[in-house]
């Protein structure tokens, strides 16, 4: 039975260099490559639930919308899928975000077609986080530096694209409001609500207010 993949990724060079490595397992079917975040999510809105890549391999950066920012978002939309970073850079920073928003594996991009299906492999089968050796050496420097005391839940936050007044129609719209009652509030038409509702819907790569709903919650957007 194939496992589903794919990849995301502006440089078309990385592109075709994963598609050789991944040929090498014909087990392996890559659905789609996406040249951004955008691209990514917007490829995912339209899949029915059973044709969702089990493993994404996701760029860091991008154009548009980068690896972290499209994790996030993906994260909350489809928890199923697991994301493995796959990406040249090695600092820390870019290690603790990636882990943060909730990614299963940081790899770089030098690594054989073996370690990527053996990342897979391991993901599926054993539930486990693959790392490039570079990488788990530095996140376990950066786990001892923690403070012990340290518990602090980490949260979402509400992307930088949602503008100030959708943050406001959001908010209504998760209290149970419908656009005529939000138009009153706001001293808006309901046109104008609704256009604004439309935009939350396409920044955020949902299609239903459940959905917008659902987000917020899980992450404290309100």
């Amino acid at each position: 039975m194939s496992i589903i993949i794919a990849l995301t990724e502006d440089n078309r060079v990385n592109q075709n260099t994963f598609v050789q490595k991944i040929k090498s397992y014909p087990e392996l079917e890559l659905l789609f490559i996406a040249n951004n975040g955008h691209e990514c999510l917007e490829e995912l809105k339209h899949l029915p639930h059973h044709l969702l890549p089990k493993i994404i391999f996701m760029d860091i950066e991008m154009p548009e919308m980068n690896g972290i920012e499209t994790i996030q978002l993906a994260k909350s939309l489809y928890p199923q899928i697991h994301f493995i970073v796959l990406t040249v850079f090695d600092d820390d920073e870019k290690i603790f975000e990636a882990i943060k928003v909730g990614a299963s594996g940081y790899l770089l991009k030098h690594e054989s077609a073996a370690v990527l299906n053996d990342a897979v492999t391991n993901i599926l089968e054993f539930g486990g986080s693959p790392m490039s050796p570079a990488i788990a050496r530095k996140a376990l420097n950066m786990l001892s530096r923690l403070p012990r005391s340290s518990s602090e839940d980490i949260l979402t936050p509400m992307p930088d694209m949602i503008t100030e007044r959708e943050h406001q129609i959001l908010q209504h719209m998760v209290n149970g409001w419908d656009a005529k009652r939000i138009a009153v509030e706001l001293s808006l038409s309901v046109l104008t609500v609704r256009k604004h509702i439309a935009n939350v819907y396409t920044k955020l790569h949902v299609t239903s207010k459940a959905q917008v709903i659902s987000m917020a919650h899980k992450n404290n957007w309100v």
